[in-house]
């Protein structure tokens, strides 16, 4: 895994430089515990390549899939999970917090 959030961006640019269609999603409120910090990203390309983390579990899955919509359709996308703590271990949410997530294409 990359150590920097800047090293993840850098990355995402030399892919968009190879041609591929590539989405950044980002980390952009938190309530409660949330596994990732505001300002963390993932970086996705249309063959579903993936670097840093926005989260974890189901919740990484689900915006990996909204990704490959965006880089499709061009529309950016606010995400926004939030589970009871009953069920928070399976979405990746282990103290039932909430996250927003932005996704947009790299053009």
């Amino acid at each position: 895994m990359l150590s920097t959030d800047a090293e993840i961006l850098k990355n995402a640019e030399a892919w968009r430089r190879e041609g591929r269609g590539v989405a950044v999603a980002t980390v952009v409120e938190t309530w409660g515990s949330a596994p990732r910090p505001v300002g963390s990203h993932l970086v996705i390309d249309g063959d579903t390549n993936f670097l840093g983390s926005v989260s974890g579990g189901c919740v990484e899955g689900a915006v990996i899939t909204e990704a490959l919509d965006v880089i499709a359709d061009g529309k950016p996308r606010m995400l926004e999970f939030g589970v009871a703590d009953e069920t928070a271990w399976q979405v990746g949410l282990s103290c039932g917090g909430r996250i927003k997530i932005y996704v947009e294409r790299v053009d």
